[in-house]
C-alpha cells in the first residue's frame, strides 16, 4: 500500500500490489503515475501484442474527436466515467475550447486519479468540471454526484471510453449502462470504445488469463455484444466500427494505427 496526498489536501491509499487499468493506461501513453506491478503487466501485454500504446492512444483519439464532434452539434453537459489520469488534453478542455460554458463531470474508482483532480478542475470560468470518485458498478453514486452539477432536464453525453472491457458479464455490464441512461433525457449521448477479440482470438485469450491471474477482469466482447449497449438509441453514422475510422476527419492520425489490426470497437449512439 502507499498514500498520496490530493489536491483536497489529504491522503488516499493506494493498493501497489496488483496492477489497476488506469495505471496501465497511464503507462502505455507514457505517463509517470504507475507502480512496478503496471509496468510489469504492461510488458506483459506488449509481448502479446507490441501494439497496445497504439491502441491506447486511438481510444483517446476517438474521444477527442467525438467530443469536438459532440460540441459542434450542440451538446454541453459531458459526464466521462472511467476517466483516467490526466493526459492532456482533456475532455473538458476540448469541450470548453468550442464551448466554453461546457459543464463537465469525470469519475473514476482509481485513488490514484483522485490525487490530480486539481489539474482535472481546472476548466473555464463560464463552465464546470468536477471530479467524482465512484464506480462504475455503482451507478447510483454517479448520478447521485452528478445531478450536483449537470442539469439532467438537458441532454448529457455519456462517455465509457475503454472502460466496459474491465466489467463482467456478472456484475452486469449492460444493466450498469442501461440505469446510466435512464437517467438522462431525450437528446443524449452515449459514447463508448470497447476491446474485442474478434480479430486477435489468441492474443486475446492469452491477455485475458495473465490479467485475471493479477486480479484484473478483462470482458472482450464481440460486435454483436458490443451493439448490445446501443439497444433503443440510434446510433450515429457510420454505427460500430473500429476506433480510429470514426470522423478522422475531426483529429490528427495515430501513428502507427494503419500498421495492423485495432482489436477494439467504438460507436456513439443519441437516445430518442
Amino acid at each position: 500500500m502507499e498514500f498520496v496526498m490530493t489536491g483536497r489536501n489529504r491522503f488516499v491509499e493506494i493498493d501497489t500490489s496488483k496492477p489497476h487499468p488506469a495505471r496501465m493506461y497511464d503507462w502505455y501513453l507514457g505517463g509517470k503515475d504507475n507502480y512496478p506491478v503496471d509496468e510489469a503487466m504492461g510488458q506483459q501485454m506488449l509481448a502479446l501484442d507490441p501494439r497496445v500504446p497504439v491502441m491506447a492512444r486511438v481510444n483517446r483519439a476517438f474521444m477527442h474527436r467525438t467530443t469536438r464532434w459532440l460540441a459542434k452539434n450542440g451538446v454541453r453537459q459531458f459526464l466521462d466515467v472511467g476517466t483516467g489520469i490526466p493526459t492532456e488534453p482533456n475532455l473538458h478542455q476540448i469541450a470548453q475550447g468550442i464551448a466554453s460554458g461546457a459543464r463537465v463531470v469525470y469519475c473514476d474508482n482509481d485513488p490514484i486519479v483522485l490525487a490530480h483532480a486539481a489539474a482535472l478542475l481546472r476548466g473555464t470560468d463560464e463552465g464546470a468540471t468536477e471530479y467524482l470518485q465512484a464506480d462504475v458498478r455503482n451507478p447510483d453514486a454517479i448520478v447521485e454526484g452528478a445531478r450536483k452539477i449537470l442539469d439532467f432536464s438537458r441532454p448529457v453525453a455519456l462517455s465509457l471510453v475503454a472502460l466496459l472491457h474491465f466489467v463482467s458479464d456478472e456484475d452486469g455490464a449492460h444493466e450498469l449502462v442501461g440505469r446510466l441512461l435512464s437517467e438522462l433525457p431525450s437528446g443524449s449521448y452515449l459514447v463508448m470504445t470497447h476491446a474485442t477479440a474478434d480479430f486477435t482470438p489468441e492474443e486475446s485469450k492469452a491477455a485475458t488469463e495473465k490479467l485475471k491471474a493479477a486480479g484484473v477482469t478483462l470482458a472482450l466482447r464481440s460486435r454483436e455484444e458490443f451493439a448490445r449497449f446501443f439497444d433503443g438509441l440510434e446510433l450515429v453514422e457510420p454505427g460500430v466500427e473500429v476506433p480510429h475510422q470514426r470522423h478522422p476527419e475531426l483529429g490528427e492520425p495515430v501513428p502507427g494505427q494503419d500498421d495492423g489490426v485495432i482489436p477494439g470497437y467504438g460507436a456513439v449512439g443519441r437516445k430518442p
